[in-house]
C-alpha cells in the first residue's frame, strides 16, 4: 500500500526521518558550527595561527564550508549518531528485556533488534514479514516486540490480547494471525486472530482486564517518547533507532553493523 492509498492514521504511523527531535538537531548545529570553524582554523597552515578576531575567524569559517559544503551536514550526522548511542545505551537494559514470551529467536542472541509496532499500522504488517525473514536466517539473532497501540482503541485491544498470549507462550503466533490479514483492524478479527492463535480464551478475558498489562503498554509508550518514537514500526538496532518499513536490506545492514560494536555486558537469557 503506498502514502496515496493508506488512511490518513496509516500515513502517520510511518514518521519522518531521522527520529530526533528538532531542538536536538538545532542545538547540534550550532555545536557543529563552533566545531568545525576551530578545526578550519587550525587546518590552513602548519604554522603557529596569529590572534583570532571575530572577523577573521568568520572569514576562514566561511571558506572551510565553500571548500567542503558537507562539513556540516556530515558533522550534524555524527553528533546525532553520537547522540542517539548514548541515548541507548543508557536505556538499554529496559529497550531490549521483553515482556514475558514477546519475543523470539536466540534466547543470548549476539544481535537484538527491537521493534515498537501497532497492530493498526499497514506498514508494521510489512515489517512483520521482514522480521520474520531475519529470524528464519540468522540463528544469532534475538527479536524483542513492544506492543506500541497509538492508532486508537482497538490496536490498544488487540495489544493487550498480544501479551495475555505472550503469557500463554503464544506470543508470535498471535502476531502471525493478526498479521496473516489485510485491511483494517476492526472488532470482527478479533476473535477469529485469538482462535487461530489458539489462545486461551477464559485466561484471555481475565488478562484483557488486568491493570499489570495496561501498565506494561503505558511503559512501552513512556519509553519510545523516552526515545524520540512518533510512529511505528520503529526498530532498534545495536546504537540506531531505524524509522518505517525500511525494507528487509537495511535491517541486514543494521545488524551487520551492530555485529562490529564492542560487545555489551552480558545479560541473564530471557526467560
Amino acid at each position: 500500500m503506498t502514502d496515496m492509498e493508506a488512511p490518513a492514521a496509516a500515513r502517520v504511523s510511518r514518521p519522518p526521518r531521522p527520529g530526533v527531535p528538532l531542538w536536538v538537531a538545532v542545538l547540534l548545529a550550532l555545536v557543529a558550527g563552533a566545531a568545525l570553524g576551530a578545526l578550519g582554523w587550525q587546518s590552513f597552515d602548519s604554522e603557529p595561527d596569529p590572534p583570532v578576531t571575530d572577523k577573521n575567524f568568520a572569514e576562514r569559517v566561511r571558506a572551510a564550508i565553500l571548500a567542503d559544503p558537507k562539513i556540516i551536514p556530515d558533522a550534524i550526522t555524527k553528533l546525532q549518531n553520537q547522540e542517539v548511542a548514548k541515548l541507548l545505551a543508557s536505556n538499554r537494559e529496559a529497550i531490549e528485556t521483553p515482556f514475558a514470551g514477546a519475543w523470539a529467536g536466540a534466547a543470548d542472541g549476539d544481535v537484538v533488534l527491537v521493534e515498537f509496532f501497532d497492530f493498526a499500522c499497514p506498514y508494521c504488517r510489512q515489517g512483520h514479514a521482514d522480521v520474520a525473514q531475519l529470524l528464519a536466517e540468522d540463528p544469532k539473532l534475538k527479536v524483542v516486540w513492544r506492543d506500541f497501540p497509538v492508532l486508537g482503541p482497538e490496536s490498544e485491544r488487540f495489544a493487550r490480547a498480544s501479551l495475555s498470549a505472550a503469557r500463554q507462550g503464544r506470543y508470535r503466533q498471535f502476531l502471525d494471525a493478526v498479521f496473516s490479514h489485510e485491511g483494517r483492524l476492526t472488532e470482527a478479527r478479533f476473535i477469529p486472530a485469538v482462535r487461530k492463535a489458539r489462545l486461551n480464551e477464559r485466561q484471555l478475558v481475565e488478562d484483557l482486564k488486568d491493570p499489570e498489562l495496561r501498565a506494561v503498554i503505558e511503559s512501552n509508550l513512556g519509553l519510545a517518547r523516552a526515545l524520540g518514537l512518533t510512529g511505528t514500526p520503529s526498530y532498534i538496532i545495536g546504537d540506531r533507532i531505524i524509522s518505517g518499513a525500511v525494507g528487509i536490506e537495511e535491517l541486514r545492514a543494521a545488524i551487520a553493523q551492530a555485529r562490529k560494536l564492542p560487545p555489551k555486558p552480558a545479560q541473564a537469557p530471557a526467560t
